[in-house]
């Protein structure tokens, strides 16, 4: 947490043992035991996300057109790239989480060491994705080792600092601001990514092959050769800009975030990894929550994956889509802070239909109307809106399925990284089978490498996946969140619930977490 805050651990009672912040923490207590966070102590957290969402925007927008038509790799083998590597960083997650649940603390702390450490490594491994090597043979598996690896790296940064959720606060408007202030850096974060990535490889005229009849030896190699390493240039100089400010903002979360621990508090020993995935897969309204996220974060990605080639191919803007890419995360942005007055005003299962919902007429519209630029860029814009409500939404409905576990389970302990880390796994693990899926479905339908031009088929493809199919996995996310029993009612409940537990631990002069509040109950 933010130095100089002291914000208690809140609920994540397994990475914050009972003794934190004891002391300190009575002379900034506010009336009612209530605490509030600083601006400069949300900003302090929120700093740390922007790596992620930097390196994942520019790897979700650009690999899969990088891998076809600038490391040349053919159809079959890049699907196999994008599949392994959203899957194995999925199993990593968990993986991460237990490691986490089972690590003792350091002087540096018990999450920040998983930060810093994985840091220079993750940053040499994302730099080696964007370089292509000079053996063909091997190009494939060069780039299945480095994107898995960097998958596992960042995965070990990521996963500690989600964590961080609910270390800020006990109070849930505050957990949500918190949340509100990390998803607008995060959006931030795409947009430097998209703007970064987007403006230098833009600049670059990628070259291509006018008459698909036509063999690659009677094309002009000295000008195609040239062209094609102006473009390799600029993707490693946009990997090391990047990587950059992975490096500078990790610096700022881990000077300007510092865990507590008293020297004297009782060693607690670790939670079952394995008990505790039970009693969290046993949680119903975890499940109903990440199956309805599960499938509206699957159209928004598939939308991702695949819409570089989209605005290249099918509506013909080749030196446009970065600029479109860069309109929607600026929309995203701009309408964070609103979608969170929403949530606050009318609950955030009304945010969750009316957000996500929105992008349904802009995707039919798209499918429909024939190639325009300025309808596209409208419509960019307008989507950016519902790309909000999608990064917002669930990592501020997560904190609330955690508390309503805590009521319930009140002996339960330090399960939060498995909460964290599976609803990021299943989300993971089913983009990867989808953005494996549709690039197989380009190489069916006859993609040609390095083509100005594409077939019919491919064309209609890409506009199915990009627009048919996100549509109905929105619909049917949306009906599954029907299910979802944690309303503001229920909200409300749990929240004065827990506030009970706390005021009554309070008076007896007892300071302890969360989970073991619960257990009073």
């Amino acid at each position: 947490m933010a130095k100089g805050e002291g914000a208690e651990s809140g609920s994540a009672t397994g990475l914050l043992p009972p003794g934190i912040l004891r002391g300190e923490e009575n002379g900034r207590t506010q009336k009612g035991g209530k605490k509030q966070l600083t601006i400069c102590s949300k900003l302090c957290y929120a700093v740390g996300g922007a790596p992620y969402q930097i390196t994942g925007c520019a790897l979700g927008f650009f690999l899969q057109i990088y891998l076809l038509d600038v490391a040349q790799v053919d159809p079959f083998s890049a699907s196999i790239i994008l599949f392994v590597g959203r899957a194995w960083d999925a199993i990593t997650d968990p993986l991460v989480g237990f490691c986490i649940s089972k690590s003792s603390w350091s002087r540096l702390g018990r999450l920040m060491p998983w930060i810093i450490f994985s840091t220079p490594l993750a940053v040499i491994a994302y730099f080696l994705i964007w370089f292509v090597p000079d053996f063909p043979r091997n190009q494939a598996l060069w780039y299945l080792v480095f994107y898995c690896l960097f998958e596992t790296l960042v995965t070990c940064f990521h996963v500690p600092y989600s964590a961080l959720t609910m270390f800020i606060s006990t109070e849930q408007s505050e957990r949500d601001s918190a949340t509100a202030y990390r998803m607008t850096v995060e959006v931030l974060g795409t947009v430097l990514g998209t703007a970064i990535q987007g403006q230098i490889v833009g600049k670059v005229d990628t070259p291509c092959i006018q008459d698909p009849d036509i063999l690659v030896e009677e094309v002009n190699q000295t000008h195609a050769t040239s062209s094609l390493n102006d473009t390799k240039n600029a993707y490693m100089l946009a990997a090391g800009v990047i990587a950059s400010i992975y490096v500078l903002c990790a610096v700022i979360l881990s000077l300007g975030v510092q865990e507590h621990r008293e020297p004297c508090e009782k060693k607690e020993q670790p939670p079952s990894f394995f008990r505790g995935l039970r009693l969290v897969m046993n949680h119903g309204p975890y499940i109903k929550l990440i199956a309805g996220f599960l499938f509206t974060s699957l159209a928004f990605m598939l939308v991702e994956g695949n819409f570089a080639l989209f605005c290249t191919y099918t509506l013909g803007f080749r030196n446009e889509f970065q600029n479109l890419l860069l309109a929607i995360m600026l929309s995203a942005t701009l309408t964070i802070p609103i979608w969170q007055w929403f949530l606050t005003r009318f609950g955030k299962k009304t945010a969750v239909y009316v957000g996500i919902s929105s992008a349904v007429p802009f995707l039919i519209l798209v499918a429909l109307m024939e190639s325009n630029l300025i309808i596209t860029y409208v419509v960019a814009v307008a989507a950016g809106i519902s790309v909000a409500a999608a990064f917002l939404l669930p990592w501020s409905m997560l904190p609330d399925v955690i508390d309503d576990f805590h009521l319930k389970q009140p002996n339960a302990r330090g399960h939060e990284p498995i909460f964290f880390s599976f609803y990021v796994f299943f989300t993971k693990f089913a983009s990867g089978v989808s953005l494996g899926i549709s690039t197989l479905s380009l190489d069916f339908a006859g993609y040609l490498t390095r083509g100005c031009s594409q077939p019919e088929a491919v064309k209609f493809t890409l506009k199915i996946l990009v627009t048919v199919v996100p549509i109905g996995l929105i619909l049917l996310g949306l009906f599954l969140f029907k299910l979802y029993p944690i309303d503001e009612e229920k909200r409300r409940e749990n929240k004065k619930a827990l506030q009970v537990i706390r005021e009554e631990a309070g008076s007896s002069g007892s300071d302890t977490d969360s989970t073991e509040l619960a257990s009073i109950l």
